[in-house]
């Protein structure tokens, strides 16, 4: 029997580990306290995957966040000046949050991307990322809709 078909002990621990996932981020998206998360990869100047670690040590399963209420350029951007800002932001980013890290986050919401998560995220020292990212003029405020261009 295949390890992805029903009655599979495989199949089962994934379809558990997808409704306590469901689960914990539909408390999240309700209360706006902090959940610890261990960064694993970082994807751009205002994304990363994390695996989001619940109280008794278990992990459950690795989730796309977005940082809440800022935007960065895009690495595949429009213009040169564009693509080196988005490379100097995902490095700033990785800087903040390495890869391995226990971090938080909070305010959890859908993102518009199915699998994906907004929140407001804060580094070990606790410090909004977000918020370091504008202030070091890597990205800006952004609050959904047409993004501005990098491009000027």
């Amino acid at each position: 029997m295949e390890q992805n078909q029903p009655g599979h002990r495989s199949y089962h621990n994934n379809k558990m580990k997808r409704f306590t996932f469901c689960i914990l981020f539909g408390l999240m998206c309700r209360v706006a306290v902090a959940t610890p998360v261990m960064v694993t990869r970082i994807i751009d100047g205002d994304t990363f995957k994390a695996t989001v670690l619940l109280a008794d040590g278990i992990e459950v399963m690795s989730v796309s966040v977005r940082l809440r209420n800022v935007d960065t350029p895009e690495l595949h951007g429009d213009c040169e000046y564009e693509i080196m800002r988005a490379n100097q932001a995902k490095q700033r980013l990785s800087e903040l949050i390495p890869v391995g890290s226990v971090i938080e986050i909070s305010n959890v919401k859908n993102d518009k991307y199915p699998g994906r998560i907004d929140a407001n995220v804060f580094d070990e020292n606790n410090r909004d990322v977000g918020l370091i990212l504008i202030k070091e003029n890597l990205g800006r405020i952004y609050s959904g809709g047409k993004r501005q261009s990098w491009c000027d």
